[in-house]
Order: structure tokens, then sequence, then C-alpha cells
């Protein structure tokens, strides 16, 4: 990960040279209106951490025009990530920034010119207690806060061990609770929300107001609830079309709630990476949407 220091240098370095490059390029600009689809990068984590290139490649060959950064693309200074994803046919407007790196992310972020700050997990140790999770309200309050000068928007990402029933409440319940709407938006993973047991299209609706984005991935029949994202929880999501998620209903419900971005973000797949991508876009090509 970029520390603010490397930040602050690289970004020195560059500047004479045009660094922010996203801004006045349109490289980063957000579509007119629809429902656009793309790729979280977590899903080529793999290739992208020795082939950064090569990865945004593969996405653009399995038919996405938009990506979802990571914190693995993020050993770059912003102008080297700009070129590589311009010179790969892609754009991009958000991108996930870990829980730790809240004071390199705005300026990284807002360089970019990215529109989405996502923290994507509140850290394991803060899970057991719902002390644990005010602690991170607050937090994400002062991160929206900071993003929201920057002309962007915060968000936070789901998974499935916010719901856990914890001391008569849940984490979400008191995320929810203790931070403010207009500083801390949603990015809502399907997956993840019917593994932990909840409705996604009444999670989408009863958080309309927050809900900016979402994350699409497939689960097989029979899945279990978890409150645990771990190996046997996410061996559940498979390619969407192939599991037993009612997509066309719920897509429709995402675009017609003004929602402009779905990102892809299958955490582990049985076939090549790259196939599965693809099997997933021909699917969303069936839809309409």
């Amino acid at each position: 990960m970029t520390t603010r220091r490397d930040f602050l240098t690289l970004s020195a370095k560059l500047a004479a040279v045009g660094c922010i490059i996203g801004r006045s390029t349109g490289a980063f600009a957000v579509p007119a209106d629809g429902l656009i689809y793309g790729v979280q990068m977590y899903m080529v984590r793999k290739q992208a951490a020795s082939d950064l290139a090569g990865a945004f490649k593969a996405v653009k060959g399995a038919g996405f025009d938009q990506v979802e950064l990571f914190p693995v693309t993020y050993k770059l200074p912003p102008a080297a990530l700009s070129k590589l994803l311009a010179d790969a046919g892609l754009t991009s407007v958000s991108g996930h920034f870990d829980y730790t790196s809240r004071e390199m992310s705005v300026e990284y972020a807002h360089s970019l010119g990215l529109k989405y700050l996502v923290c994507p997990m509140v850290p394991r140790e803060q899970w057991g207690s719902l002390d644990g999770f005010h602690k991170a309200a607050e937090y994400f309050n002062q991160w929206g806060e900071a993003t929201k000068k920057a002309g962007m928007q915060f968000a936070f990402h789901n998974h499935d061990y916010e719901f856990k029933p914890l001391e008569g409440s849940t984490g979400w319940a008191e995320l929810m609770k203790g931070t403010e709407a207009k500083l801390v938006k949603l990015e809502f993973d399907l997956f993840w929300l019917a593994t932990a047991g909840q409705d996604p299209s009444a999670m989408l609706k009863q958080y309309s107001d927050r809900a900016v984005l979402v994350h699409l991935k497939d689960r097989t029949a029979g899945a279990e609830t978890s409150f645990v994202p771990d190996a046997k929880s996410a061996s559940y999501c498979t390619e969407l079309g192939k599991g037993t998620v009612d997509w066309p209903t719920l897509l429709r419900q995402v675009k017609q709630q003004g929602i402009r971005y779905a990102y892809l973000d299958q955490d582990v797949t049985t076939i090549p990476v790259d196939e599965s991508m693809k099997e997933s876009r021909e699917y969303l090509r069936t839809l309409h949407l």
C-alpha cells in the first residue's frame, strides 16, 4: 500500500508532467445515464499483483469497459495508473481503500478523479463487540467528511459479519445508527447480503438514500447462511445466471433506484477467471438492462 509520504513525493515529482490526468483527459468521466457494468479488481488480484497491465487487459477482453480499483493497484502513482487504464481502454469512478489507509486515500482518489471512495471492511479485531462498530462508525463519519470536502462520496461495502447477532444488536445496526447518511453511503454486495440471511431487494429499498453502488456474484443452490466471510462461505459464489439469484428483477430494481455502477466481484472461481468474467458478461448482455 502506498503511504501518504510516498504519495506526496510521487505527486510532487510528477506534477510538472501532468500527473493528475484523470480529470484533464476525461479518463474517469461519469457516463451520462444507465446501468454500467464493471469488474472489481479483487477478482483478478492474483494476476494484478504481478502483471497489472495484463489484468486490466483481461477485464477488457472479457467485455467490460469499467473497473473498480483495489489496493493492489495503488503501488503506482496516479499518472502511471491512469495511463495503464487508458492503454487498456478502461475507465474507473470507484476504488476500494483499506480501513488503515484513510490518511492517503482521499488525496490519492481525488488525484485519480474518482467519484467514490469505498472502505471494504471493518478490521476483524473490531467485529467482536458493539464498541468496535461504534468506533468504526465515528471513523467513517470523519472519513466521509474528508471525502465530501474533496468532492467525492465515501461508501462502505458490506460482507456478512456485520449481521451477526451481537449484544442484543448487530454491527450493521450500530453502523447505520452511528453514521450520517449524507457522509457514509453504501456499496451493497448482494451475494454477501443473501449469505447473511438478508433480502437484497428489501435492503436496497430500505437504504435507498444510501445505496450508490452494487457488487454482483451469483449464489449456488443450497448455500448456507453465514456470518463469517471465509473460504467456505465464498465457495458458494458462482457466475451470474448459474445460481439462485433473480438477477432480472434485482438489477431492474437497482437501475430504477438510480444506482449507476454494478461491479462483478466473484471471490473465487472453479474455472479460469478470464472465462468466469466472460460468462457473467454474456449473461448480463441477455438482460438488456
